[in-house]
């Protein structure tokens, strides 16, 4: 609809969600954002245009947009074409020497390259790397261990090739910054010994976000957010309450390690952490320029903004 067609009550409405926002855009000028972009909003085109004028809007009142995306769902696809079998042990993909040069490909190859030309195409002005790039993102070989429910002896799982962050250089990212350009980041990191590794993006997201001193985390994924135990939306949390909805077995599965990086990120400075549903429409606007939001916004107990 064009605004010669709109009437003079949907026009205002226009003018009132950015009156609005107005005072949001004041509030977080300056400040950088860390946004992990994956799920169903990475698979569908008009959900990936939308994010796309998000971020160049955020960038050009003044947010600092740092974007770490997922890409799951695309090796996967890649794998099943080249016949290459692969596993999970709790959420996180095996991965193997074949596997490792997959993800590489895929994640630092055209699905990078394919946000950052949407991201330009809407009017900013991104540039993508991986964590290789500059030692971006330099990791230790993941150690996970799983207590055998025969015996109850905890055993060493082996993941492969997969990484957990040991440092983040924020220099590289900072000149960006200074100079107005988007990072669009593949979660692929290099080791002590120059080995390639795969990174969760959830982690590689936590981890840059506690580096670069971020006012926000912002983690999108296919759910509404933190869900209670009647199914409902919580929009707010504190990590005394994350602890405590835990313990009693309302979050569960794949949201545990969802919010045990939100709260890494708090202990580490980060002022919030958002999850949100990023198959909505400009969620990132409704979460960041209205103000109840929509999504599950996770914060000290002292802060509230």
């Amino acid at each position: 609809m064009t605004n010669e067609n709109m009437s003079v009550e949907e026009q205002l409405k226009k003018a009132q969600i950015l009156s609005e926002a107005l005072p949001y855009m004041h509030q977080f000028a300056g400040q950088t954002f860390v946004i992990k972009y994956g799920g169903h909003a990475m698979g569908d085109k008009k959900l990936a245009e939308d994010f796309a004028r998000d971020i160049a809007l955020m960038k050009q009142v003044g947010i600092h947009p740092i974007i770490v995306h997922g890409g799951g769902p695309q090796i996967g696809n890649m794998l099943d074409r080249l016949k290459i079998k692969s596993s999970f042990i709790d959420g996180l993909r095996v991965t193997d020497t074949a596997t490792v040069e997959i993800a590489e490909m895929v994640l630092s190859g055209s699905l990078n390259k394919n946000i950052v030309m949407d991201i330009n195409a809407a009017g900013g002005l991104a540039v993508g790397l991986s964590g290789k790039d500059g030692n971006l993102i330099q990791v230790n070989k993941l150690k996970r261990t799983k207590r055998d429910p025969d015996s109850n002896i905890e055993r060493i799982v082996d993941l492969g090739f997969v990484g957990e962050p040991s440092h983040i250089n924020p220099e590289l990212l900072q000149s960006l910054e200074e100079i107005d350009v988007i990072p669009v980041i593949a979660p692929i990191g290099v080791g002590p010994d120059g080995q390639t590794y795969n990174i969760n993006a959830d982690t590689a997201a936590g981890h840059i976000a506690a580096a670069m001193g971020a006012s926000k985390l912002i983690m999108m994924t296919d759910v509404e957010g933190v869900l209670d135990k009647d199914k409902k939306l919580i929009n707010r949390l504190t990590p005394q309450k994350v602890n405590a909805l835990q313990n009693d077995g309302t979050i569960v599965g794949g949201m545990i390690p969802k919010l045990e990086t939100c709260l890494y990120a708090l202990e580490s400075g980060v002022e919030a952490a958002h999850i949100l549903d990023g198959r909505i429409p400009h969620v990132l606007l409704l979460e960041t320029f209205t103000a109840h939001g929509i999504g599950t916004m996770i914060h000290q107990e002292n802060v509230r903004g």
